[in-house]
């Protein structure tokens, strides 16, 4: 739905099972149509959507592609952004590390981003700002050579041309959010300005292109897990002159009890399909990481770790925390609005990307979809609303 300051706000449908282009549309009919007819029934109705590499290259088809539109015009709904994040499937199996493949080293990820900018330009409304969403670069323990981070700048400044050439030939401004996460090539606001700053030291001439091609897609949740208040992290961004090209609106588990009972509770977040990656904290500020959540309860229970708090990269509900002593990182969220309030017009692109239903829980996991977005989208709104965001 669009908000103040020409701001577009919209739920990601990467929470939805679609491998397929056809599994994706019934998803849209099954969920988001009922979702939109309890948010948004009588204005345009905003998509945020997730397209795998197989789904994408169906979608290329004109005929396909020409009847989406249809599909589009006739409930009055548009698409901004796409979630280009995900290559393959991303439900119903085993996800983990493997989400980061194929990597921004290989061609794979090249061509299926460029894929999804020549989609986006025709799908989004003519004139209207349009991102796509993107890995970090890589998963840290996948790179090992200085051969894969050339190939893999030279990829990204390749992209960066490509979206280019298209916001010149179509008249819009298009751009591409690498989107930092715990244990990646580059997790950190920091990281990530280090990187980009990187390439434009390897082309300082195309450093307005690379600029205004290539952003951030700031997760709150990913941004919380390593401790960094959205003020510190966004104004690192800005100082460096990064675009702000999309905000995922997400919430972290955290928790600073270690009873045996918490450990217990904390079990039932370990599940098989992602992977929920742990940054503790000790009392000097010191950070220790672990891959999975399975590892640190592991290490919790031998006595290896003694951190006096853990930030768990696991997506959960907006507007419903945990029971007590676990804890949301939500807060981080009405930071991130607050730094929007105070500079309006520098990020026009939100999503809320709680893409864990299917794995949440005991009574978090027990809501049907339908409602759970609803009540995302009343809380957010909420958010908004409180900060003069909204309509």
């Amino acid at each position: 739905m669009k908000l103040a300051n020409d701001s577009h706000l919209a739920y990601c449908t990467n929470i939805h099972r679609g491998s397929s282009w056809s599994q994706t549309l019934d998803s849209l009919d099954q969920y988001t149509m009922r979702v939109r007819e309890r948010v948004c029934p009588k204005d345009p109705y905003a998509i945020g959507l997730r397209l795998s590499a197989s789904a994408a290259r169906e979608l290329s088809n004109p005929a396909t592609l020409n009847a989406f539109r249809k599909w589009l015009d006739d409930r009055d709904c548009y698409v901004f952004t796409i979630n280009g994040f995900p290559y393959g499937d991303f439900h119903g199996t085993r996800v983990k590390e493997e989400v980061y493949r194929p990597d921004w080293t290989t061609a794979e990820r090249l061509e299926y981003t460029k894929t999804l900018f020549d989609l986006i330009r025709q799908i989004a409304p003519e004139g209207m700002e349009a991102s796509v969403s993107t890995v970090p670069g890589s998963f840290k323990r996948f790179i090992d050579s200085d051969a894969q981070l050339d190939a893999m700048r030279q990829n990204l400044s390749d992209c960066a041309e490509y979206i280019e050439d298209l916001s010149a030939k179509t008249g819009r401004d298009l751009h591409l959010g690498l989107e930092p996460e715990p244990l990646c090539l580059f997790e950190t606001s920091a990281e990530t300005v280090t990187f980009l700053n990187q390439m434009i030291e390897a082309k300082p001439s195309d450093r307005d292109l690379l600029l205004r091609r290539l952003g951030v897609n700031y997760d709150a949740c990913h941004l919380a897990v390593e401790y960094e208040s959205a003020t510190e992290s966004l104004g690192r961004f800005i100082e460096n002159g990064i675009r702000i090209s999309k905000i995922h609106l997400s919430a972290a588990l955290k928790v600073a009890d270690f009873s045996e009972s918490t450990c217990q509770r904390l079990e039932g977040f370990c599940e098989p399909v992602y992977l929920h990656q742990v940054v503790a904290r000790s009392g000097d500020q010191s950070l220790k990481r672990y891959e999975d959540l399975d590892l640190a309860l592991e290490a919790r229970r031998s006595g290896k770790d003694v951190a006096d708090e853990w930030r768990i990269h696991f997506h959960i509900p907006l507007h419903q925390s945990p029971r007590e002593p676990l804890e949301s990182t939500s807060g981080q969220i009405g930071g991130v609005l607050d730094v929007i309030a105070a500079q309006p017009g520098l990020c026009r692109h939100f999503e809320m990307e709680t893409y864990t239903w299917e794995v949440l829980p005991g009574d978090m996991g027990s809501v049907e979809v339908v409602d759970q977005l609803s009540r995302e989208y009343d809380w957010t709104l909420g958010e908004f609303a409180s900060r003069d965001l909204d309509k």
